[in-house]
């Protein structure tokens, strides 16, 4: 697969919001949880929240070091 597959997705992260990132990559709304790991039997999301609003890149190739950013692991 080419590395465009695997972009990170930059996104608006809000203060004290929970997030749920998608670790088996079956979502359709990537990179955050849709709930389809139940149907496919696969890997939780990763819950996380933010201490200050930002603007982040996180990891659609799920090989990060540092989830759920991406550190460059999908070139």
């Amino acid at each position: 697969m080419s590395d465009t597959v695997y972009s990170p997705i930059g996104v608006d992260l809000e203060k004290d919001k929970k997030y749920s990132w998608c670790t088996c990559s079956h979502s359709s709304n990537q990179p955050f949880c849709d709930g389809s790991h139940r149907a496919e039997k696969a890997t939780p999301p990763l819950s996380f929240m933010v201490e200050e609003d930002k603007k982040a890149f996180l990891c659609t190739c799920k090989k990060t070091s540092n989830p759920p950013y991406c550190d460059g692991s999908h070139k």
